[in-house]
């Protein structure tokens, strides 16, 4: 009774305020018939507060995501189903769910009558512009009675996890050369002659036993290599997404970071359902991702949730201190870095595996201009640092179309040999 007092509205609040003024001034003035009716608007709301407590009205809710996995720019809906269960009538129910601004407008549904006997659905739309792990709710339902004296407010149901995944671009075409995707994973396979086996070597590390050093293939590439039969014989190829906030320019959804992050996303799923299998790696060589290039559409989604989840990281530089890609061909997705970080990211690249960068020239994100003749100066240098160390190089403006960058990165690729065509 008294939580039901408490949630009188204010044409409730005034009639029990005019009542007792009322009552006042029939008990001054001695008017019984004045005081009569003070008593029936005093009583009023005071009836209404206990029918309200008296109907112990029980409504329920269901919230559906059609579906639970939407991509950034692509339309969804939300479900909703409603129902009551009580001995006497409900009146208003007015409805509203919480949506962050980044899937839309806040919904508000009136339901004046809702029936006992069955569930009103209700249906809203959405359409992501940012991705990420995004909490729909709670959804609040504020109940009046049927003369909109009382109300009050409940929590139907609490959040529900929508995930928004990066918008993959379709991409034509493989880079040729070097058998993406069927390398070793971090060797070179020399094949020694007639009557020997073929041997995997790779460039000499700090601790490596020098019992393993492959003196012939040291004399041929005039560096010390050794030997690594016990590695198994993987191939794949590894996609370096660079997260870092300090390399990217712009906010929201027209940032440098989400184009990054779209792009290596339609890589990944490109090279995928190509029979390739991919590794996602961020500057760090952090393993976001790891899947096979077989299986269904469950691979892809890891990829993407992965992805869906990244956040900018805070680190200054790339400090990998190993080879990212494992020895695997390396496909990079930069934003702007220092010359030092370019030489780590080089340093540890063995010769004779491919490595291929698409690098952001990210000022231009801040509104500047991408044409060719207006890069900036240090995205230049960074590219040309990357093409003597001996990696093919695609320069990427907030224009430039992905389908088109990835043409052109197939093209720098296959300088050395032959593009693969048609559409995955």
């Amino acid at each position: 009774m008294l939580r039901s007092l408490s949630g009188l509205t204010t044409r409730g609040r005034c009639l029990l305020a005019a009542g007792v003024a009322a009552a006042v001034c029939a008990v001054v003035l001695n008017e019984r018939d004045l005081l009569r009716v003070a008593v029936f608007v005093v009583a009023l709301p005071l009836l209404v507060a206990a029918f309200i407590a008296a109907s112990r009205v029980r409504i329920g809710a269901a919230r559906k995501m059609l579906p639970d996995r939407v991509s950034v720019g692509s339309a969804g809906e939300v479900e909703l189903d409603l129902w009551r269960n009580g001995r006497l009538p409900a009146g208003e129910v007015l409805l509203e769910d919480g949506v962050p601004y980044a899937l839309g407008a806040r919904p508000r549904f009136v339901v004046e009558r809702l029936p006992h006997d069955r569930a009103v659905g209700l249906r809203y739309p959405i359409q992501p512009v940012l991705r990420g792990i995004q909490q729909i709710g709670p959804l609040r339902a504020t109940i009046t009675d049927p003369f909109g004296l009382c109300e009050f407010e409940r929590e139907l149901i609490g959040h529900s996890r929508l995930i928004v995944v990066p918008k993959v671009v379709g991409l034509w075409g493989l880079p040729s050369g070097a058998g993406i995707g069927a390398g070793d994973d971090g060797s070179i396979r020399l094949h020694a002659g007639q009557g020997e086996t073929d041997v995997i070597v790779r460039q000499y590390r700090q601790g490596d036993d020098l019992r393993k050093v492959h003196w012939r293939s040291t004399a041929r590439r005039d560096e010390i290599m050794v030997r690594v039969e016990e590695r198994p014989w993987r191939g794949g190829t590894t996609v370096l997404l660079d997260h870092r906030a300090a390399a990217h320019h712009g906010t929201g959804p027209t940032a440098s970071l989400e184009w990054a992050v779209s792009f290596a996303a339609s890589v990944c799923v490109h090279l995928r359902r190509a029979g390739h299998r991919v590794r996602l790696v961020s500057e760090h060589g952090k393993t976001l991702a790891d899947t096979p290039g077989d299986g269904g559409e469950h691979y892809d989604n890891l990829i993407l949730d992965a992805l869906a989840a990244l956040q900018p990281a805070h680190q200054r530089d790339v400090t990998t201190g190993h080879d990212p890609a494992e020895g695997q061909e390396l496909i990079a997705v930069l934003g702007t870095v220092s010359n030092e970080s370019v030489h780590e990211l080089a340093r540890f690249r063995p010769r004779g595996i491919r490595s291929l960068a698409v690098l952001l020239d990210t000022p231009a994100w801040s509104g500047g201009v991408s044409a060719p003749e207006h890069r900036a100066a240090a995205t230049e240098e960074s590219a040309s640092l990357l093409r003597a160390a001996g990696w093919g190089v695609v320069i990427a403006g907030p224009d430039s179309p992905m389908p088109q960058v990835w043409a052109e990165l197939c093209r720098t690729a296959a300088r050395r040999g032959t593009l693969i065509g048609g559409a995955l």
